[in-house]
């Protein structure tokens, strides 16, 4: 369970196997260097993948910048997660759109695309799919993570989380 007295971040793409993860890994390594205490969670809008670990190719991409993958496990979002997270951040606009298909109206706010936190660190808003592509689409999300993890840590920072 979630302590409310800490900041709660759910990272959401299709699959949870990429982008998601990738996101996970880096902002709670960010987070701790950073000194700052957020719970960090990463989900799928989608169930293929549900209980197995990161694409093995987004683990090494991942491991060369020393964030370690391999301990987290796909799942899928649930109805319950729109309430336990403070912010539910979507990797691209499909999966913002899925979010908020089946988001309680309520906690709507709290629904976003993780790269608004980039500001003008990068020029797009969306974290491509690197699934079907080669290893440089895992260095290319890598390089925005980073970027969006910057924003969100220095916004948090500026909130006192």
């Amino acid at each position: 369970m979630i302590s409310k007295d800490k900041t709660s971040i759910l990272l959401v793409c299709l699959g949870n196997i990429c982008r998601s993860p990738t996101a996970h890994g880096v902002l709670e390594h960010r987070l701790r260097e950073a000194g700052l205490e957020v719970f960090v969670d990463s989900a799928g809008t989608g169930a293929w993948h549900v209980g197995n670990p990161p694409d093995r190719r987004a683990t090494a991409a991942a491991l060369r910048r020393g964030i370690r993958l391999e301990h987290l496990r796909a799942r899928q979002v649930e109805l319950e997660d729109f309430r336990r997270f403070d912010l539910v951040l979507a990797m691209d606009r499909d999966n913002l759109d899925n979010l908020m298909r089946i988001c309680p109206p309520e906690y709507r706010s709290r629904v976003r695309l993780f790269l608004e936190f980039a500001g003008d660190r990068v020029s797009m808003l969306e974290v491509p799919d690197p699934y079907f592509g080669g290893d440089d689409g895992f260095e290319q999300v890598l390089d925005l993570i980073e970027a969006a993890s910057e924003g969100l840590i220095e916004q948090l920072q500026r909130e006192g989380a």
